[in-house]
C-alpha cells in the first residue's frame, strides 16, 4: 500500500495476481505502475460526475443500468472505475459472487475488469446478508493461503486446520505439521524423499496390485507357449493350457500329452538344469518377480520403522528418563540426548531405505525405466553413465542397509538401568553416536547420487527434497 500508494483491497488484488510474491511485483513494476495495476485488474479512482452513497447532494437522482429504476444518490454506489448502480443490485451481485466462492468480485459493467471495493462489499452484504458478509471476510483471510505458492493447508485427515508457509523458492521440500503429519510440499503426499514426486505417484497407483502379484507368483505357473498364468487345483502333474500346450507342473516345461499318474512320456525333470532365457522367456512373470523383490524390501523396512518408532521409542524414552533422574551421576553421564538423537537418525534412515527401493524399481531395468534419450549416440553414452551411477547407488544402499541394521541392534541392546557402570554407558554412547553419524553420512551420499548422478539422466526433469538428518523441517507457529 505504501509503496504504490493504493488502497488495501487493491494491494490484496495485486498480491493475489502475483501469488503473493513480492519479487514478482518488483519485476512487473519495471513496466510502469499504471500498466502493472491495469494488468492485475486494478483501476485507480477517476474523477467522475457520480459520487458514492452519502453524497452531499441527495436530491439528485440516477438511473440504475441494471434494474432501470430511478434512485437518489444515497441509494447508489460508484466503484473506482466510475460505474454506478443501485445498492440493491450491487448487493444481489455480491451475494451471487460470494455464493459461487469468489474472493475477488469484479464490477457489474459489461467488459469491466475492475475489482470492487472490499469495504463496500462487506458493508452492503452486512445490511441484508450478514452471514454472507462473514463468509466473504473469511474468503479474504483464506486468500493468503489459497493463492499463495508458498503456503498450503496441511493435508491431514481429518483436517487439523493448520497452514504451512515455506520460504520463497522452497517448492521441493518436506515439512512436518504441528499435528505430526509429515508431507511433501510440492505434491502434498506423505513425505517420500529420496523418491521424486512423479515416481512416488506411480508407485502408489501400482501398490494396489501388490497382493495380487504375490498370489499369482505363489499359486500359478506360466504356460511355456502363451505365458498365461495357470492355476492347478487337482489332478496329476500334466497340465494343459487353454491354448492347447501341455506342460509339467513340477518344472513348468512343455511336454506332450502321453502320461500316467506318475510320469509324463519323454519328459524328465529330476535333474537341476541352469536356465538359459531366450527370446521366448516369460517377461511378464519376470516383471512380477522384479516388482515383488522391490516391494518386499520397501515393506520390510516400512514395518521395521513402525516397530522401532513404537516399541523401541518407548524403551529409549524410559532409558533417557532413568538417566536424567539419576542425580548421583555426573551431568555428562546423565545427559540422554545421544539416545534420542540416535533413535531419530535410525527412524529417518529407515524411511530413506524403504523409499530408495521405490526409486530403484522405476529407475533401473525392465519396462519401468523412465529415461528416454532421443539421440542414439547420447543413448549409448547415457547407458554407460547409468551403469556407473547404478553401481554407486546400489553400493551406497547396501552399506546404508548394513549400518541401519547395526544401529537398530545397538539401540535395542543398549541397557541403561540403575547401577549400570559409567564406563558401559560411555561405551554405548560412543557406539550409538558413531553409527548415527555413519548412517547420516551414507544417507547424504545417496541423496547426492540420486540428484546429481541419476536424475540428470532423465528426459523428464525431476528433483527431490534435500536430505534432513532429523527428518522433515518442523513447522512452528508464527507470532501475530
Amino acid at each position: 500500500m505504501n509503496l504504490l500508494n493504493i488502497k488495501k483491497y487493491q494491494a490484496r488484488a495485486l498480491l493475489i495476481h502475483h501469488r503473493w510474491r513480492i519479487d514478482g511485483i518488483y519485476d512487473s513494476l519495471d513496466k510502469g505502475r499504471e500498466c502493472m495495476l491495469r494488468n492485475a485488474g486494478i483501476v485507480l479512482q477517476e474523477n467522475n460526475s457520480m459520487v458514492a452513497a452519502g453524497s452531499t447532494t441527495p436530491w439528485r437522482t440516477v438511473t440504475c443500468k441494471v434494474c432501470f429504476e430511478e434512485f437518489s444518490m444515497a441509494a447508489v454506489s460508484t466503484m473506482d472505475c466510475g460505474h454506478c448502480f443501485c445498492n440493491d443490485c450491487w448487493t444481489g451481485h455480491f451475494h451471487a459472487a460470494v455464493e459461487s466462492g469468489k474472493k475477488q468480485i469484479r464490477c457489474m459493467e459489461v467488459k469491466c475488469s475492475a475489482f470492487c471495493d472490499e469495504n463496500l462489499v462487506l458493508f452492503l452484504l452486512g445490511q441484508k446478508y450478514p452471514d454472507m458478509a462473514k463468509r466473504f471476510n473469511r474468503f479474504l483471510l483464506e486468500s493468503y493461503i489459497e493463492d499463495n505458492a508458498s503456503v498450503k493447508w496441511c493435508p491431514s485427515t481429518p483436517n487439523c486446520g493448520h497452514a504451512i508457509r515455506v520460504g520463497t523458492g522452497e517448492r521441493y521440500c518436506e515439512v512436518e505439521c504441528p499435528c505430526g503429519l509429515s508431507f511433501c510440499f510440492n505434491c502434498m503426499a506423505h513425505a517420500h524423499s529420496p523418491c521424486p514426486c512423479p515416481i512416488w505417484e506411480k508407485w502408489n497407483a501400482k501398490r494396489s496390485e501388490g497382493e495380487n502379484i504375490k498370489w499369482i507368483l505363489a499359486n500359478t505357473k506360466s504356460c511355456p507357449k502363451c505365458f498365461k498364468a495357470i492355476e492347478k487345483n487337482g489332478g496329476c502333474n500334466l497340465v494343459r493350457c487353454k491354448c492347447g500346450q501341455c506342460m509339467c507342473w513340477l518344472c513348468g516345461g512343455g511336454t506332450g500329452m502321453d502320461h500316467t499318474w506318475t510320469s509324463i512320456a519323454g519328459h524328465s525333470c529330476n535333474r537341476y538344469k541352469e536356465e538359459s532365457r531366450g527370446k521366448t522367456a516369460d517377461t511378464s512373470r519376470e516383471q512380477m518377480e522384479r516388482y515383488k523383490h522391490y516391494h518386499d524390501r520397501f515393506k520390510i523396512h516400512g514395518d521395521s520403522y513402525s516397530v522401532e518408532k513404537q516399541k523401541l521409542g518407548a524403551t529409549i524414552a524410559e532409558q533417557v528418563r532413568l538417566l536424567e533422574s539419576d542425580k548421583d551421576r555426573p551431568l555428562a553421564i546423565r545427559d540422554g540426548d545421544w539416545l534420542t538423537r540416535a533413535h531419530r537418525r535410525l527412524l529417518v534412515s529407515r524411511q530413506v531405505l524403504s523409499r530408495s527401493y521405490v526409486f530403484a524399481y522405476y529407475m533401473f531395468g525392465g519396462g519401468c525405466q523412465l529415461r528416454t534419450l532421443p539421440v542414439p549416440a547420447a543413448r549409448r553414452a547415457g547407458a554407460s553413465l547409468l551403469g556407473v551411477a547404478r553401481n554407486l547407488f546400489e553400493d551406497q544402499q547396501e552399506q546404508l542397509e548394513q549400518h541401519v541394521e547395526h544401529l537398530s541392534r545397538s539401540l535395542a541392546e543398549a541397557a541403561v538401568v540403575a547401577g549400570t557402570p559409567e564406563a558401559e554407558i560411555v561405551r554405548q554412547k560412543q557406539a550409538a553416536v558413531t553409527l548415527a553419524k555413519t548412517v547420516e553420512r551414507l544417507c547424504g551420499e545417496m541423496y547426492k547420487c540420486i540428484q546429481d548422478e541419476l536424475l540428470t539422466l532423465l528426459v523428464e526433469p525431476m528433483t527431490i527434497a534435500a536430505y534432513r538428518p532429523d527428518g522433515p523441517d518442523r513447522a512452528r507457529e508464527l507470532a501475530a
